[in-house]
């Protein structure tokens, strides 16, 4: 049995494990295939009960590295923590990461994934050059934006029903540091958030985020961080080793309950608070701080839990998230992690690529049941009437209905979509 990391469960009828690209095309039989990567989706999007999957943490080898132009060939299984750790100290890092580091390239693409810095740098499959896609009739197609287009363009963020991407080509950016220079901003209201939104994206900052209270009697404060890379030439940046810490085991009962989500909202205010400011961070720090705490999922016991995240079009962005806060406060079922960004107007990458001109709002609920997807289908239609949409690798129980009105390029996707491979999720929404 694998169990995706928000705790959705399924079994493959096959597992495989290739250790060479060159095993990949006689591994491509049978009618349900799907690639796997390290299960960092929370929903059912990297699950496939009815068929096999094909791990590509075995395919994890750095082909080559053009140091003068940022350019990386690799293999899909490389991890984006790999990437950094190995070319930050040569002057190079990823343009384009999200809160994780610990997935996958192919994963990165095959969901378009964002980070805090879209109106900067886009999503990760704006910085792809090319990528081989290997089909389950054993062709092999190079794709990039002048080459085999329409099979580029639905493999990026395609979710992995496009073939088996069996190498990339990514460009880095050029960094001085491993650090940024953060300043941090306690707000009081989601009006104060959108007018920081504003002002961080017009004053040239490279990255920012938002957190805010969606559970106490002062929802809607929050803390805005934005950050800039630093300047600071790398001899002169100070070395530090991240401590993790781990949670190792999972307790019998979800430790998320209205009770630890009201003091966690409480206190993670006042130590956001207390530390407003200018500050540098490592980038590990400032791009992936969950990522210091292992296992943190576990916190939410054996049933696990949703993330929801949705986007809304900006021109009723600040509407339709207030009305969310306003149903999650009536329902008591705080999350105990709520983030904003926005995200520019820039073309999507891919045909279903999730980022869009809007705000985007993610929220971590506990798997309470009945009441829990009450108040899910309650967002969903606040998300839908705003022209909306949510995250496809964060879910596991969006309507048909929801994926194909959020994602009207969808018909355009299933002319490039191979027929053997398929998904949990593509059962439930697309087949």
């Amino acid at each position: 049995m694998t169990i995706s990391f928000g705790g959705y469960r399924s079994t493959p009828a096959e597992e495989k494990f290739p250790s060479w690209t060159e095993e990949i095309p006689k591994l491509l039989s049978g009618n349900s295939i799907l690639a796997t990567g390290m299960g960092k989706s929370y929903g059912d999007v990297a699950a496939n009960t009815a068929g096999s999957v094909i791990s590509a943490l075995g395919l994890n080898r750095m082909i080559s590295f053009d140091a003068e132009r940022g350019v990386l060939v690799c293999e899909p299984g490389v991890l984006l923590n790999d990437i950094q750790e190995t070319f930050v100290d040569r002057g190079w890092m990823l343009p384009v990461t999200p809160g994780t580091a610990w997935i996958t390239v192919a994963g990165a693409i095959a969901n378009d994934v964002h980070g805090k810095d879209h109106h900067v740098a886009g999503t990760f499959g704006e910085h792809v050059l090319n990528f081989t896609v290997v089909r389950s009739d054993g062709s092999v197609h190079l794709c990039s934006p002048t080459e085999n287009v329409e099979l580029f363009r639905a493999t990026i963020g395609g979710l992995g029903l496009t073939g088996f991407i069996s190498q990339a080509t990514i460009s880095l950016k050029p960094v001085a540091s491993a650090f940024f220079d953060t300043e941090t901003i306690p707000f009081a209201s989601l009006d104060d958030f959108f007018q920081l939104s504003k002002e961080t994206d017009s004053q040239g900052w490279q990255a920012s985020v938002g957190w805010f209270d969606c559970a106490t009697l002062k929802a809607g404060r929050g803390s805005f961080t934005r950050g800039n890379h630093s300047t600071e030439p790398l001899a002169l940046a100070e070395k530090k080793k991240r401590s993790i810490v781990n949670l190792p085991i999972t307790p019998p009962f979800s430790m998320v309950n209205r009770f630890t989500v009201d003091v966690f909202n409480r206190a993670y205010f006042e130590l956001q608070k207390s530390g407003a400011g200018n500050r540098r961070m490592h980038y590990r720090e400032f791009y992936y701080p969950l990522d210091g705490v292992k296992n943190w999922n576990r916190i939410y016991g054996p049933r696990g839990f949703f993330q929801y995240q949705s986007v809304v079009p900006m021109k009723d962005a600040k509407a339709a998230t207030a009305e969310m806060l306003r149903v999650i406060r009536k329902s008591g079922e705080g999350s105990f992690l709520a983030v904003l960004k926005t995200f520019a107007d820039r073309e999507p990458a891919g045909l279903l690529s999730f980022a869009r001109h809007g705000v985007t709002l993610a929220l971590d609920f506990p798997n309470r049941g009945e009441s829990t997807m009450a108040l899910m289908e309650s967002l969903d239609r606040i998300v839908a009437e705003a022209g909306g949409t949510l995250n496809p690798s964060k879910d596991s129980r969006m309507s048909r209905s929801m994926f194909k009105d959020g994602f009207p390029d969808l018909p355009k996707f299933l002319l490039q979509r191979d027929p053997a491979f398929a998904s949990d999720f593509s059962r439930r929404v697309i087949d």
